[in-house]
């Protein structure tokens, strides 16, 4: 397995595998900006919405996905943009062989895994620290997503240093994370189990929340771990 990080423009991806992939993960995710940028310069408003946007059905096909994901939960098409374009690599180089893959898009992971791999949280100075998800491999793709009001630049109306969505559809990971993030707007424990309740909906998995001292979780996890965070390995974007 070769580690990979791909830079282009907003992008700052980080991909794992075979070496003989990463050109094809790599030429999927300019191939999928492309897309995605020539379709915002006619409809800029898919950029800047921070509610549902609908899209017509002859859009690129990652619009459509983006714009389908995030009506689910509430919030603009651009929330999912980086989990779509972390799955769209995945499953380019899925096709042409790869079985053992990670793209990860700035927090936003797209896996397929052979092997157990562990993902770990990153929740900046809050007290909770040094955890992790242990997810050994499985039939199809995993997403695992997180929104942060404290960490990166990623627009959060929340206050959570981590928001982590489960699904195996990873543009709805990355929609429903965004959504969580923004709800968590308070430390009341009661508020944050209501806010992942609402977004337990049909094809998310499970969620993670960490506001400081508090700790969150919902639906079907895997194994929570302790790990030695790596801040040179964490992908920026």
């Amino acid at each position: 397995m070769k580690r990979h990080e791909i830079r282009i423009k907003e992008t700052v991806a980080t991909i794992i595998a075979d070496e003989k992939f990463i050109p094809v993960a790599e030429a999927e995710i300019r191939r999928q900006r492309s897309c995605l940028e020539n379709y915002i310069l006619e409809n800029p408003r898919f950029r800047t919405a921070l509610e549902p946007l609908s899209v017509p059905e002859d859009a690129p096909e990652i619009v459509r996905r983006m714009a389908q994901s995030t009506a689910k939960v509430g919030v603009g098409p651009m929330a999912a943009v980086a989990g779509a374009i972390a799955e769209f690599a995945l499953k380019a180089m899925i096709e042409r062989g790869a079985t053992h893959a990670i793209v990860d898009n700035g927090g936003d992971i797209a896996l397929m895994l052979t092997q157990a791999v562990v993902v770990g949280i990153f929740t900046g100075l809050a007290k909770i620290k040094g955890i992790g998800l242990k997810f050994q491999p499985r039939p199809g793709i995993i997403g695992v997503c997180t929104s942060s009001g404290t960490v990166g630049h990623s627009l959060s109306f929340g206050l959570a240093d981590a928001a982590m969505v489960i699904a195996g559809d990873v543009c709805l990971a990355d929609a429903a994370a965004t959504a969580l993030g923004n709800a968590v707007k308070d430390k009341n424990p009661d508020l944050i189990e209501g806010a992942m309740r609402r977004l337990m909906i049909d094809g998310v998995e499970g969620m993670v929340v960490v506001v400081d001292d508090i700790f969150g979780l919902c639906g079907n996890l895997p194994e929570i771990v302790k790990v030695q965070m790596d801040i040179e390995k964490i992908c920026k974007g």
